[in-house]
């Protein structure tokens, strides 16, 4: 076991050493102008993009803004390279590189599943699993999961507890309490190559696999309490609603199911070229797609 580098739970109260870094968060787009004065972009503009290998997102109610992970450029290339783009409701761009417009005091190789839970961002990278204070995008710590091979989807409990999946072998979920410590949550089958993760409303964790179509859920204490399936295998993303309603999106065949409690999938999208880890817009009332290296968002309202 690995212990936290710098816990959630210490909050903002950061150690020396990370308050003499210098960490830049970047701004909403704007120019410097002719005459030297920082100039935000007229609202009647409106920018698309700003994707480099989209994997998951998140959506923040506060700011009624799509926190978009970034994988950045391939590893044996570039390391560090992961970013997170802050995008308005209806796709437009409002900041490009929000985390990663600096390197300073920054570490984020290759973001994949993100979750935020009491004001905090959580991303899984590689083998470790990173916190970033949600409203200045400060590093607040990190804790590397030993074992862990691609760390891949990830869900937040109220109580901060963390768990991660492991789609490669060894296919296990991953739990990482809010002091750091580490242990094997779940491993084996059902597990067939675990991708999305996210809480239901009884505060059980959902899981959904790559390698079939089965929508498990387990009790905290590791127990398989229900199995769903998606309409289609493949599954990538699961968001979960209040009402329990459950939407998979298949990365390999490009669905979306959507499973009402007590009923059979239903596809309510599909054609969607890799749709991975997606989010639910609260606000909107939409779910918001990532299309990896298509570097795109996919957007689909509900009724």
């Amino acid at each position: 076991m690995k212990k936290l580098v710098l816990t959630a739970a210490i909050g903002l109260a950061l150690s020396a050493a990370a308050q003499a870094q210098t960490f830049t968060a970047g701004e909403p787009l704007g120019t410097i102008n002719e005459s030297g004065v920082a100039t935000p972009m007229s609202s009647n503009v409106k920018v698309f993009g700003s994707f480099r290998t989209a994997e998951s997102c998140t959506f923040d109610p506060a700011r009624n803004l799509i926190l978009a992970m970034n994988n950045g450029i391939p590893q044996n290339l570039q390391e560090n390279d992961g970013f997170v783009s802050l995008i308005n409701p209806d796709g437009s761009v409002h900041t490009s590189k929000w985390i990663g417009a600096t390197r300073d005091g920054l570490t984020l190789n290759q973001p994949l599943g993100s979750a935020i839970n009491n004001g905090v961002l959580y991303a899984v990278d590689i083998d470790t699993v990173r916190m970033f204070d949600l409203a200045s995008g400060r590093p607040l710590g990190a804790v590397q999961v030993e074992g862990a091979t691609v760390l891949n989807g990830v869900g937040v409990a109220p109580d901060g507890t963390v768990y991660a999946s492991n789609t490669r072998s060894p296919e296990r979920i991953y739990k990482v309490t809010p002091s750091g410590q580490v242990s094997v949550f779940a491993e084996g089958a059902p597990l067939a190559a675990p991708n999305g993760v996210a809480i239901d409303n009884d505060g059980n964790i959902v899981v959904v696999n790559v390698g079939d179509n089965a929508v498990i859920t387990f009790s905290p204490a590791g127990q398989v309490v229900r199995t769903e399936h998606a309409a289609e295998g493949g599954n990538d993303g699961v968001v979960i609603l209040a009402d329990g309603t459950k939407y998979v999106s298949s990365v390999r065949y490009g669905s979306v199911s959507r499973i009402r409690p007590g009923q059979p999938a239903e596809v309510i999208a599909s054609g969607i070229p890799s749709a991975a880890s997606m989010c639910y817009d609260s606000v909107q009332n939409q779910l918001v797609i990532p299309m990896n290296a298509n570097n795109a968002l996919a957007f689909i309202p509900l009724d």
